[in-house]
């Protein structure tokens, strides 16, 4: 029994810190690293400026942070969040890789321009000039095109990734932020308008808008592709879309402005709340959420389920 206990403690505690979620702390130049199982803060690591949005390399193995003002990319293990190495980049504002992992995009928002880098070597292929304000990005299935909303113009560019060329600038609604592609349609969610545009992909023409609420910010599919979650900052409200109408399901409201989003194995759906320094866990059946202290302005969240950080 004395051999026996030892182990017991140690494999609960290895139970206690499994799975872990990284929080970019875009006010205070850090990143939040919380435990999941008992929703508490570990540690935060430091970083030089600003970071905004989080990716994962198409094969996995790194995680990549966008350092704006620092003018870098910064690598971590995903499943310990040690740091492995730097990457120049200017103005790594949203990053996204093309699904068939040829290109890395880098929208540069306060540069107003988007970089094409080669996905592998990081090497630049390409600067497109584009006013004002390239915020968020969504690629067609193909990895023909990648669509970049440009915050400052009301505009959404497409730009084709075989021709390297920018294929069409349309008319959004005001301070358009997430874009999601769709059924051959593009989502766009409208800050100035409070509302989520629908775009027809190989035109840029609108053909519908759907009200949500204040600051329409970002779009996120669930897993299992029932529902899309749409988030109002100034309202601080979430709400649901039915993929297939795009009518609101249900509403839920998280003070103080939810942001990103992740999605647990437990079906928790995990915020960051940008103007109140915190994320909240939701329960989406019960619409219960606690929430967890963290740095100043919150932005983007990565969930391991497996990471054992050190």
């Amino acid at each position: 029994m004395r051999r026996i206990l030892p182990i017991l403690l140690l494999l609960l505690a290895g139970q206690a810190h499994a799975g872990a979620v990284l929080v970019m702390n875009s006010g205070e130049a850090s990143l939040s690293v919380i435990d999941m199982a008992s929703q508490r803060e570990l540690k935060r690591i430091p970083v030089l400026r600003e970071p905004h949005h989080v990716m994962l390399t198409p094969d996995k193995r790194e995680l990549l942070v966008g350092d704006t003002v620092a003018n870098e990319i910064l690598a971590f293990d995903p499943n310990t969040f040690e740091l492995r190495r730097r990457i120049p980049a200017a103005d790594p504002y949203q990053i996204g890789f093309s699904p068939d992992g040829k290109y890395l995009v880098v929208n540069g928002l306060a540069r107003a321009q988007v970089d094409i880098h080669d996905a592998v070597s990081f090497k630049l292929v390409k600067r497109f000039p584009l006013k004002s304000m390239p915020s968020h990005m969504a690629f067609s299935p193909d990895s023909a095109s990648v669509f970049i909303t440009l915050q400052g113009t009301a505009k959404l560019a497409a730009i084709d990734l075989r021709a390297l060329s920018v294929r069409w600038i349309a008319e959004t609604g005001p301070a358009p932020a997430g874009v999601m592609w769709h059924n051959g349609r593009l989502l766009v969610a409208n800050m100035g308008s409070d509302d989520v545009w629908v775009l027809n992909a190989a035109t840029g023409k609108t053909e519908r808008k759907i009200r949500t609420g204040k600051g329409a910010h970002q779009l996120f599919p669930s897993p299992d592709g029932k529902l899309i979650y749409v988030n109002n900052r100034i309202d601080s409200t979430t709400v649901t879309l039915d993929p297939a109408t795009l009518n609101v399901v249900r509403s839920y409201k998280l003070p103080g402005g939810p942001d990103d989003i992740e999605f647990a194995p437990d079906g928790k759906v995990w915020f960051t709340l940008r103007f109140v320094h915190k994320v909240a866990v939701l329960d989406p059946v019960s619409g219960q959420f606690s929430t967890i202290d963290v740095g100043r302005s919150p932005h983007g969240i990565f969930l391991n389920a497996k990471a054992t950080p050190k």
